[in-house]
């Protein structure tokens, strides 16, 4: 963050100073963890039900060195900079810091799966152009975008933000605390569906991210979308599209994978023909480095050094699409970070391309936040993981139970599947099934599927007698 008095700081927010000399400097950063607070910096205090922030206000002041606190209720001998709502002054806040960083260009992405992948490589490629600030994880919400934003400084150059949402609105006020130049939106799925109530709310939501790109701006949009495509009529920026679709301006064409899951293309853009060959597993992953790659390529990175940067990508965000082998000759796909269908359909896709002369298991848990959409999508991956091919199937959990009804009901399928009550089945399924060459596809939303893939990556167990 750059360094502000405490005066500026309570304009910034429209705060009040208690106990506060205006002329003090905040110099550090900030934060609403207490024990992360460094000399300098600004301590967030937010109320809540069980913790509250402002009663570790002193201690942040008093050991952490911390100049004031920002916050919503005056503690006793503590410097305070005191407004009604502390996570919408720390909005306001990153927004005053922004508005004083005229060499920062800001880069928005969002979609209703890919995000923080994409958000990931396009920060790779950036960092290769200058000094970069980029969250961690989907750190993506109203309090995450403003802490993200408020470490960028006068020495950075890209600040990379996530927009995630679940509501129409919401990206939009994300846009108003950190207004990008270039904006990226990836897909719309279903994703959320049950808080957003229908597909063309997601759109509508999703699109409120180029709506406010200024004239010399640039949006990024999916060609293979049509629901991202029909953006382009709701900005004034100018628009680039990509993906496979023959008018994408930057296009791959002749895409293969290796036995890895891993694709290679050739890159089509304006200024020639490349071939790039990703270290990253996914089919799905074409889609995302093209997105990053029309990034770079805005912000000056020539065709030839694009292409190698793109094949030197990874993926530094744990459980999404990692793939490891194991001592007994076992692949594992560890994307059990979160799941949706979009996002597991593409991970279906991967390992039936890892399997296309090896014995395929999937693990898939239960995706969260569909709604009315709940029975239908889950049955759907079911019956794609049917049509896929893939060998066996196991479900775990009776929420997700309908993923195993949909596979079942594919009569032509000449895989199995079983319903199991919890992780614990799952590893003990595995165990007696799996053999040395076996690819396992680990997904499901956030209800403790990673137990798997930590077991597969613990164990190297004996061969399985199971037959194919």
């Amino acid at each position: 963050m750059i360094p502000l008095t405490l005066s500026e700081l309570a304009t910034a927010v429209d705060g009040r100073l208690v106990g506060a000399d205006p002329t003090l400097r905040v110099t550090g950063p900030v934060e609403f963890d207490s024990r992360k607070i460094r000399p300098g910096g600004l301590f967030v205090a937010f109320p809540g039900e069980k913790v509250d922030g402002h009663d570790f206000a002193a201690a942040a002041v008093a050991s952490g060195g911390a100049v004031a606190v920002l916050g919503s209720r005056p503690v006793d001998g503590v410097p305070m900079v005191l407004v009604p709502d502390a996570r919408a002054a720390l909005g306001r806040l990153a927004r005053a810091v922004l508005d004083r960083l005229p060499e920062l260009t800001v880069i928005g992405l969002t979609g209703s799966s890919g995000k923080t992948t994409t958000k990931d490589l396009v920060a790779q490629l950036t960092a290769r152009l200058g000094r970069t600030v980029a969250p961690p994880g989907s750190f993506n919400n109203e309090l995450g975008h403003p802490y993200t934003a408020l470490q960028a400084d006068a020495e950075t150059r890209y600040l990379v933000l996530e927009k995630g949402a679940r509501g129409v609105g919401h990206v939009r006020y994300l846009c108003e605390v950190a207004p990008p130049r270039i904006a990226v939106v990836i897909n719309v799925g279903v994703s959320h569906i049950g808080e957003f109530g229908s597909q063309e709310a997601i759109a509508e939501a999703k699109g409120e991210l180029v709506e406010g790109l200024p004239a010399d701006g640039l949006a990024v949009l999916n060609a293979d979308d049509e629901r991202v495509r029909a953006m382009a009529t709701r900005t004034a920026a100018r628009v680039v599209l990509v993906g496979e679709a023959a008018d994408a301006e930057v296009r791959a064409e002749e895409v293969g994978l290796d036995d890895r899951g891993r694709a290679s293309y050739t890159l089509v853009t304006p200024e020639g023909r490349a071939t790039v060959r990703l270290g990253i597993s996914g089919r799905h992953q074409v889609g995302n480095s093209l997105a990053a790659a029309a990034v770079a390529r805005e912000l000056g990175m020539p065709l030839a050094e694009l292409a190698e940067a793109l094949g030197q990508l990874g993926l530094p965000s744990t459980r999404r699409m990692d793939v490891f082998d194991r001592t007994d000759g076992v692949t594992v796909i560890d994307d059990s970070y979160n799941a949706n269908p979009a996002s597991t359909s593409a991970a279906l896709r991967a390992l039936a391309g890892m399997g296309e002369r090896r014995r395929t298991f999937a693990v898939l848990g239960y995706m969260a936040e569909l709604g009315d959409f709940e029975r239908d999508g889950h049955e759907q991956i079911g019956r794609l993981t049917a049509e896929l091919g893939v060998d066996r199937l196991i479900v775990v959990g009776e929420l997700a139970a309908p993923i195993h009804d949909g596979a079942v009901a594919m009569a032509n399928w000449g895989g199995e599947s079983v319903l199991v009550t919890d992780q614990a089945a799952a590893v003990d399924a595995l165990r007696r099934e799996l053999r040395p060459g076996d690819v396992v596809l680990v997904k499901g939303s956030r209800y403790r599927t990673w137990e798997v893939a930590d077991a597969l990556r613990a164990e190297a167990v004996q061969p399985g007698n199971g037959s194919r």
